[in-house]
């Protein structure tokens, strides 16, 4: 007889789906799961499911601050193996982390042997490590036994785990936590216990208290490592409110505590003969002190921070920082105010209070929410207690009361025990026992009859009785379950009091002090300088003023082109034939030992383009800007700085247009005199010049031939001068210049005699 064997056809299987469908319900699965089993932390414990694995974990091994560490492997090994199937790894650093003083506000987990460091080192392997629990997780813990919460099965249904832990400490709040889950994240700061504590009484008293009101107690984040919080008041407030914002946080700039306990803040040290030195006692929150040190070393190495000489970690169990300035007379604040622009001295703490609520659903709470959700959690909690512990009393009452009647008549139990093939059925017929009450008096050892003393069991039956009317009328009465959350609240309180080491706050919050204006320009040490240029573009700075006409080294077939004075805190504008300007720093050029450096390794001046002007920038200073046209105007040197290597274009130019004259207008001068190739002069008012950012500018001169040689501005009363032939070094002055003087554009008439023959003023 034949059989049909043929498997089924696999392809009978498949479901044809749209894409786009099947790949977005996969996706929201696998984000559902992100989000409230992994990333957020939930709102009654503060915890994500790995940190309460891994306490529970810790809990089951007895790991009890009284009790001995066991090493960490063991600890990992029990939460990868019954409660959270996922790399070994993670739990570890999940575990390290609970127990770093300087990540957790109130750590967990308290270890033994290399957990890492405030630099970023990481901790010792975990068969090299070990751990307990602190006393703060013992109390997030309790009433676990006392029918608090529910228990749900482990991934694999062998054992079970807690959903939440029911504790009175606020640890949400307390110790903040950070996640990023799908399409969003979150972000707590740790918290002062006892303001959170004063906030939810406030919030116990009066339901209906403002934000405004909360805050006056609940004054903001406490950080791990300390530090000053600088925000507003109002801009902490609105963060809190809202449950976003940014919060800045500074380092400490301190040399330690006073006798009060308070710190000296100006982080200022003394050294003798006027030097001093900066120390730093705290650094931002999550900011690795390594890291900071390297970054600050480099803003030295790369002279971008020239008022600070160097810097020295002296740590140990304090943070000491030791910063140098360049000179004694640096100004302390510049410098503090550089280092919190430039490094990560200053950072911003990013608030997001976005938490599960007790149905599992993510939310951005404010903070008044978060206090009240808490306390409903906690009020429940403290229901399920209560009646875990009513039924464990009608439990204990119901044979309490069987134990009396086995006491008033031992003699007929005993007889009946021993005469009876079945005595249950007989006793509980006789003396009208439960089920539960003949089983307790036959499992009764014959050493515990002499303890059945009817005074004893009337004594604890009375006491279970007015303990179990107290609890009554705390299910039946909303005002006691407040008082009593209070009074819990209350005593927690004092173990986390300010007077503590535990419990005093570390971070200071004080607004800061409006910033000044801020520029790199004022680290740079005044002092005097001489800048040479060769005609083929090489650039130095000799220190001090030496003399221009100074016998300059220069390459050979090179020759001076500019030399000026001015400070190493100027900016110098250069100016290109092609229209274009450059900005260089005066403090960056290199020194005049050798022949300095290319100036176009600085900036990018086209190969072809000539340097016409070199000068120093002044504020509200203006130039007169002139092509070999004739055509010019004004200029304000603020608008000719510029950012970039790549300059900035002023003047436009066309073929065969070049600028030709850059010259500074002195406050007092009224004219401008022009003088082209032909040897015409022409003399106008300056006010006929306009005043431009970019262009090409008005004709200055007209010209039938030639080109323009050169232009000036002067003072018309003080007349036209110019230098004399020969090495005498005299000059002759031109007071009467009426001849000249005509409006803008005009062609002129052959300058005064004795002027120059190379047209040059």
């Amino acid at each position: 007889m034949a059989t049909d064997t043929t498997e089924p056809d696999p392809f009978d299987a498949i479901v044809d789906a749209p894409f786009d469908s099947a790949l977005s319900e996969r996706y929201l699965v696998y984000a559902l799961s992100t989000i409230t089993a992994r990333s957020l932390p939930d709102l009654r414990d503060g915890l994500k499911p790995v940190h309460r694995r891994l306490l529970w974990a810790m809990r089951q091994l007895k790991l009890d601050p009284a009790q001995a560490f066991k090493k960490s492997a063991r600890v990992v090994g029990d939460v990868i193996g019954k409660y959270h199937p996922h790399g070994d790894a993670s739990v570890y650093d999940a575990m390290v982390r609970l127990a770093q003083d300087w990540a957790l506000r109130y750590p967990l987990v308290e270890g033994q042997g290399n957990f890492g460091n405030i630099d970023g080192d990481n901790a010792a392997a975990y068969r090299y490590t070990e751990a307990r629990l602190t006393k703060t997780a013992i109390q997030l813990m309790s009433g676990l036994d006392e029918g608090t919460v529910d228990f749900v099965p482990t991934y694999n249904g062998e054992e079970e785990e807690p959903e939440i832990f029911p504790g009175l400490f606020p640890n949400l709040l307390a110790n903040g936590s950070s996640g990023i889950a799908v399409g969003m994240a979150t972000n707590i700061p740790s918290h002062n216990v006892a303001e959170i504590i004063d906030a939810t009484l406030l919030l116990i008293d009066n339901p209906h208290a403002e934000h405004a009101q909360l805050m006056e107690v609940f004054h903001g984040p406490d950080l791990p490592t300390g530090g000053v919080i600088v925000d507003s008041p109002a801009v902490i407030s609105n963060a809190y409110e809202t449950g976003r914002g940014a919060i800045r946080v500074r380092g400490r700039f301190s040399t330690g505590r006073d006798e009060a306990g308070n710190w000296e803040e100006s982080g200022i040290e003394k050294l003798g003969g006027g030097q001093w030195q900066l120390v730093v006692s705290e650094i931002p929150y999550m900011v690795q002190k390594g890291k900071l040190i390297e970054q600050i070393a480099q803003l030295i190495a790369d002279k971008k921070l020239p008022i600070l000489e160097d810097i020295r970690d002296e740590s140990d169990e304090q943070i000491r920082l030791v910063l140098i300035p360049k000179s004694r007379n640096v100004d302390p604040d510049l410098l503090k105010e550089s280092l919190y622009r430039l490094t990560d001295l200053e950072t911003r703490f990013g608030l997001n209070l976005n938490v599960l609520d007790s149905r599992r659903t993510p939310g951005v709470l404010g903070l008044k929410l978060v206090l009240q959700e808490w306390v409903i959690s906690q009020i429940d909690i403290l229901l399920r207690r209560s009646r875990h512990r009513l039924d464990k009393i009608a439990s204990r009452l119901e044979l309490l009361e069987g134990y009396i009647i086995a006491y008033l008549n031992l003699d007929r139990i005993i007889e009946i025990i021993r005469t009876e093939d079945e005595p249950k059925p007989v006793m509980m017929a006789e003396f009208e026992l439960t089920d539960r009450q003949a089983e307790a008096i036959l499992n009764m050892r014959l050493r515990s009859l002499r303890k059945l003393e009817e005074m004893e069991l009337r004594k604890e039956r009375d006491a279970l009785l007015a303990e179990q009317e107290e609890l009554q009328k705390l299910l039946d009465s909303p005002a006691r379950q407040r008082t009593r959350l209070k009074r819990d609240l209350a005593a927690l309180r004092k173990d986390y009091a300010e007077d503590t080491a535990l419990g005093r706050r570390r971070t200071t919050i004080a607004e800061a002090a409006p910033t000044r204006e801020f520029s790199m320009d004022a680290m740079i040490e005044k002092e005097p300088v001489t800048v040479i240029l060769s005609a083929k573009g090489w650039i130095r700075a000799a220190k001090g003023h030496v003399p221009l006409d100074g016998d300059f080294k220069f390459k050979e077939g090179d020759g001076p082109a500019f030399a000026l004075h001015c400070q190493t805190t100027d900016k110098l504008l250069v100016a290109v034939d092609n229209g274009r300007f450059y900005t260089l720093g005066a403090d960056k050029l290199p020194g005049a030992r050798g022949f300095g450096e290319p100036i176009r390794t600085m900036v990018d001046i086209d190969p072809d383009a000539q340097i016409v002007s070199v000068l120093p920038y002044k504020p509200k200073g203006q130039l007169l800007l002139a092509a070999n046209t004739g055509r010019g105007f004004a200029a304000e040197m603020d608008e000719l700085l510029a950012e970039t290597r790549k300059g900035r274009g002023v003047v436009s130019t066309k073929p065969g247009v070049k600028l030709a004259v850059v010259r500074e207008i002195a406050p007092e001068h009224d004219h401008v005199a022009v003088i082209g190739e032909n040897r015409k002069l022409v003399i106008f008012a300056l006010s006929e010049v306009p005043l431009l950012a970019k262009g090409q500018g008005v004709t200055l001169q007209r010209y039938k031939d030639g080109e323009m040689s050169d232009v000036i501005t002067l003072r018309l009363e003080d007349g036209l001068t110019w230098a004399m032939g020969g090495e005498s070094g005299r000059t002759r002055v031109e007071k009467d210049l009426l001849p000249w003087k005509v409006a803008r554009g005009a062609a002129g008439r052959l300058p005064p005699n004795g002027f120059p023959r190379d047209n040059r003023f």
